[in-house]
């Protein structure tokens, strides 16, 4: 797909591009309810479930961080936890299995469990790290259903603990300056989008192809395009239509393999999205009344940029996951909101379930 330029355009141009990578939780989410302010200036994270994210991704940025550190781990894999001791130089006290994990309420060394599980097991771990007095990151889909992101947001609202929800995305300036744009609206209303998110994925027996783990294309690479488009739209659907389509039927027995949705917004704009575990896509279109923006790759671990009628947007980032982690730990020592909360996560299950219901029945579903 081809990139869109644009003549330029006057002098304020460049004002508005300077400032698009500094958005902060204050102009984007309202507050709730926090904890007293830690006197930490470095807070311990444990990582429960030691998968291809923590490892590849999580555990290399938690080495770049300046506001919190790998402080323990949580596996039921024994030669992991071995693995990760040696690797990580993980005292004894700090490792977890899933049995203990309860125990972690009485180590002062872990400030903040960060659930890195499938979708089925988010909000029990949740819960629980909340009820043993931990502040708790959760890895994206944030839970099943609607009634699981309630019952998350109210015990670590019940035990005065901070819930982040791990949409890398937010944290990354190049999100951010489309956000921007959306919030203040420089080329007016948004008319149409475009968003696309798919791989193809060839495990065969993975949680990603089981049901019951939480798994279908829509709560995992599907969210992405969701938050593409509703990010964009500065606004939240109340409209769904949504279809699944399945190439490979003996992998994808009972969940999606690709989803199409279409999105209807308040202001009148729609948003037709794509996600899949077949399809390799990775952009977002936007057309707004006086101009045009376009991402790609839009969310990728790294190298997201794009351009728009206003200029270029290109924010080099050297890790997502190091920023996302800092952001929040940060926003705890300092009693401040989450730029990306609970509330956000419930936010897109709430439209899931809704397309879900939509690809099932084959009518259009009303969101309130």
């Amino acid at each position: 797909m081809n990139l869109l330029f644009f003549a330029s355009e006057p002098t304020t141009r460049r004002d508005f591009l300077t400032g698009m990578a500094g958005l902060t939780a204050a102009n984007l989410l309202s507050s709730r309810v926090f904890a007293k302010k830690q006197t930490k200036d470095k807070l311990g994270i444990a990582l429960v479930g030691l998968g291809y994210y923590s490892t590849d991704l999580l555990a290399p940025a938690l080495q770049k961080t300046q506001h919190c550190y790998l402080a323990g781990i949580v596996t039921g894999t024994p030669a992991k936890a071995e693995l990760w001791k040696k690797k990580y130089n993980i005292p004894d006290k700090n490792i977890y299995n899933y049995q203990n994990f309860d125990q972690i309420a009485n180590n002062p060394d872990i400030d903040i469990v960060y659930v890195v599980l499938p979708p089925s097991m988010h909000k029990e771990y949740t819960v629980r790290a909340a009820k043993a007095g931990k502040h708790v990151f959760c890895e994206k889909p944030m839970a099943m259903s609607v009634k699981e992101c309630e019952e998350m947001i109210k015990a670590c609202r019940d035990n005065k603990r901070s819930l982040s929800i791990g949409y890398r995305c937010q944290h990354d300036p190049n999100t951010q300056a489309y956000m921007k744009i959306a919030k203040e609206k420089p080329m007016g209303k948004v008319k149409l989008i475009h968003s696309s998110a798919g791989y193809n994925e060839g495990r065969t027996d993975h949680w990603k192809q089981k049901k019951e783990m939480g798994g279908g294309v829509m709560y995992d690479m599907g969210v992405y395009a969701l938050q593409g488009a509703r990010l964009a739209a500065g606004e939240e659907p109340i409209l769904v239509t949504a279809s699944h389509l399945t190439n490979r039927p003996e992998i994808y027995k009972n969940v999606d393999e690709t989803t199409m949705f279409q999105l209807h917004f308040p202001s009148g704009a729609v948003a037709n999205c794509t996600t899949s575990f077949g399809i390799n896509t990775n952009f977002l279109k936007v057309n707004y009344e006086k101009g045009s923006l376009f991402m790609e790759p839009a969310t990728a671990y790294s190298g997201n940029k794009g351009y728009s009628t206003l200029g270029e947007i290109n924010f080099p980032l050297d890790s997502q996951q190091a920023r996302q982690m800092d952001d929040d730990a940060l926003a705890i020592i300092n009693n401040k909101p989450m730029l990306v909360p609970g509330e956000e996560g419930l936010r897109d299950i709430r439209v899931v379930e809704a397309i879900y219901q939509a690809a099932r029945t084959g009518k259009a579903v009303r969101l309130g």
